[in-house]
């Protein structure tokens, strides 16, 4: 579903967002009873809704299976992804125009790499609904992070997964696998032992239950698992720090497509490195954090934040590869 900026003709058919609410409860709770109890509706209405959102798009959204479960189809699965993005943004206009228009405030955390080059776009056109908001950022690791958001003294913050606490919420915003990156004009990958730039292991944040920072450890098991040699070269808290060493041929780090900067490139999986499991981006909220303020900024980064990070992974992509 592509929006444009073309003035919308009148009378130009408009999605009822509350069959596009039903749709998406069906599809999460893979029954029509479930459904129907979670929106307060009975489950003939459900069914009723369901059969105008069909003749409205002109297609069959759900299977009936054996036992009562039930599945989307093809273009169910198409309305529900792409409805998402129209209910969120509903929400999002609906909590900014509900806000008392007094000035409030929002405490963000996010790393230093998403503080500077991916939320600045995004809290602009946050700040196109939410004048009166203001956004506060603390940039550290996420590890680092956690310990204030359990503290309160953060309401939102973007946590590399692996980080959250166990049994804390969080929303899933953004994943994508992990590469092996090296330098453009170096062959640090050609060599035995492989030389590293990874994260610090002695981060006095690291939790309990992780043996090493997540991008670490996830390079260091995937060499050990293939037998290959390696050594950590150089270590660096930030993404640009371990870039840095790589961009001048001392070694290799991992990362996201997100996260290239001219002089860099992917090393291709066809020249031997072991594959990498995939990173997230996972949004935790506070339990004590201010509304409707949170929720409004949280619903914009949950709709928001993937699109953003998909654009900026094909744009470092293209300046790499130009």
């Amino acid at each position: 579903m592509h929006i444009s900026n073309a003035h919308v003709m009148p009378g130009a058919p408009t999605f009822d967002l509350d069959l596009l609410r039903t749709l998406a409860a069906i599809a999460e709770e893979a029954s029509f009873t479930r459904a129907a109890e979670r929106i307060g509706r009975t489950q003939s209405a459900v069914s009723l809704q369901v059969q105008r959102l069909e003749a409205f798009v002109g297609h069959p959204l759900l299977l009936r299976r054996k036992g009562g479960a039930v599945e989307l189809t093809e273009h169910g699965r198409i309305l529900v992804e792409q409805g998402s993005r129209l209910l969120a943004l509903n929400d999002e206009i609906l909590a900014g125009l509900r806000m008392v228009a007094e000035p409030a405030r929002v405490r963000l955390g996010a790393s230093e790499d998403h503080s500077q080059l991916y939320l600045p776009r995004l809290l602009e056109r946050f700040s196109e609904t939410h004048p009166a908001v203001s956004v506060e950022i603390a940039s550290g690791p996420s590890c680092q992070l956690v310990q204030w958001l359990k503290a309160g003294e953060l309401d939102l913050m973007l946590c590399e997964g692996g980080h959250e606490p166990r049994g804390w919420p969080a929303t899933l915003l953004w994943s994508t696998p992990l590469c092996w990156i090296t330098s453009a004009r170096h062959t640090a990958e050609t060599r035995d032992p492989l030389p590293l730039a990874l994260s610090p292991d002695d981060c006095p944040f690291r939790p309990d239950w992780l043996d090493a920072c997540v991008w670490r450890g996830a390079a260091e098991r995937a060499l050990s698992r293939a037998g290959r040699r390696y050594r950590i070269v150089a270590t660096a808290s930030s993404v640009a720090g371990q870039q840095a060493v790589v961009k001048a041929g001392l070694a290799l780090t991992v990362g996201s497509p997100a996260s290239l900067v001219p002089g860099l490139r992917l090393v291709d999986p066809a020249e031997g490195l072991p594959e990498l499991p995939e990173t997230e981006v996972l949004l935790l909220t506070s339990p004590e954090a201010a509304q409707p303020v949170t929720d409004a900024l949280a619903a914009h980064l949950a709709a928001s934040f993937g699109p953003a990070m998909d654009d900026a992974a094909a744009a470092a992509l293209a300046a790499a590869a130009g």
